[in-house]
């Protein structure tokens, strides 16, 4: 039997390759799990009722594209967060970004680009989905280190200029996962800027854009919209799973041009799995509360104080700008997380699991990357052993 070449590079998922890597080993004290970013905060208590009072629709096929409340909360959240103003038809109900994310570069990358095969270009660390959307659409995945010497951003503007020219999407996370970078208005300006010359789309994965220290970082389609661009040129992509502390939902959205999002539609029409209309009035009550996100913020902006409090004087350590993780200098991170699990009990991501070679070097390998999500109490004690374990 013929299997296709195309993922057969694919490194195991971050998550797999983990317990391959732990789980035949005992920890070496009470467990504590940094590692994936799953929400932990309490989710809006006020949704079971939304949801109750929706149950007779689970018997009705949903709507593709997403009912008219959702629709309606989503256009007003956006105008409310970045003062924009989207018709319905500029966008598309996710089940969460990663859908979206895999799913718009297969409906929107061109077959070629200047007369050979699409680049998608994607930041090295990153969120593996950028890669597997390469691979699936036959494009080129160009992995562009976003380092300390880079702002923690790719630096898309150095490369080649006839690489450029066959770029078709640009991926790009602000708030990085897993730096926590934010790319600010000047970064933005920048990179659309490129795009135009070059004539590509940006990929803006945006869904930490709630999580921050003090200032709301800014998103690409207000950018977009000061500069006059072309509303096809940028597609932001954002999630109720870490504004909203509700990872299982699986409910997100794209917002883009009309012609861009007429084509994500008609994809999903035949390929998609439209979020369930409960479901979806549950995430339009979500998208029109404010209140649950505020308090939620306010318990990250402690853990950000705890953590400074505690890594402050680690030499190399960068608090996170936005987001929930911390993405802490070691030798070796894959070496150092096997040592924390077996010494220490704790669990946390090796850097290099979440990026690939880029020319000589991986640049994860000299990072753990550990996710902020738990209680307060608990991430303390955390963070504290591994202060501890790691820089003794």
């Amino acid at each position: 039997m013929a299997f296709p070449e195309r993922f057969s590079n694919l490194p195991e998922y971050a998550f797999p390759r983990l317990r391959a890597l732990l789980d035949h080993h005992q920890p070496g004290g009470d467990p504590v799990v940094m590692t994936i970013g799953e929400p932990r905060h309490e989710m809006p208590p006020f949704l079971a009722d939304v949801l109750t009072a929706n149950l007779d629709s689970f018997a009705k096929y949903p709507v593709n594209e997403g009912i008219p409340p959702l629709l309606d909360a989503i256009v007003a959240w956006v105008s409310r967060r970045y003062g924009v103003t989207l018709g319905a038809d500029q966008l598309m109900v996710l089940n969460g970004t990663r859908e979206g994310l895999f799913n718009a570069a297969l409906a929107l990358c061109p077959e070629q680009k200047a007369g050979a095969k699409p680049v998608i270009l994607t930041p090295n660390p990153f969120y593996q989905v950028y890669a597997v959307a390469a691979l699936a659409v036959g494009a080129e995945p160009h992995y562009v280190p976003a380092t300390d010497a880079t702002g923690h951003l790719p630096d898309y503007a150095n490369l080649p200029s006839d690489l450029l020219d066959r770029v078709a999407i640009a991926y790009i996370c602000s708030p990085a996962n897993p730096q926590g970078a934010v790319a600010d208005a000047a970064y933005w300006r920048a990179l659309i800027a490129l795009a135009e010359k070059h004539d590509f789309q940006i990929f803006a994965d945006e869904c930490y854009s709630e999580i921050y220290r003090d200032t709301p970082p800014p998103g690409v389609l207000e950018i977009a919209q000061s500069m006059g661009t072309d509303p096809e040129r940028v597609l932001s992509f954002h999630s109720l799973s870490k504004r909203s502390n509700l990872p299982g939902l699986r409910s997100g959205f794209v917002a883009g041009g009309h012609e861009s999002i007429r084509r994500i539609r008609q994809l999903r029409a035949y390929a998609g799995a439209p979020l369930p209309e409960p479901l979806q009035h549950v995430a339009a009550a979500a998208w029109n509360d404010e209140a649950h996100v505020d308090r939620s913020r306010a318990l990250y902006q402690q853990k950000y104080a705890l953590a400074d409090r505690i890594f402050g004087n680690v030499p190399g350590y960068q608090g996170p700008e936005a987001g929930f993780f911390l993405w802490l200098p070691v030798e070796d991170g894959e070496k150092a997380a096997l040592q924390l699990w077996c010494e220490d009990g704790l669990r946390v991501l090796p850097g290099a699991y979440l990026s690939r070679d880029s020319g000589t070097e991986n640049p994860g390998t000299g990072f753990v990357r550990v996710a902020m999500v738990a209680p307060i109490d608990e991430l303390e004690d955390g963070l504290r052993r591994l202060r501890a374990a790691l820089y003794r």
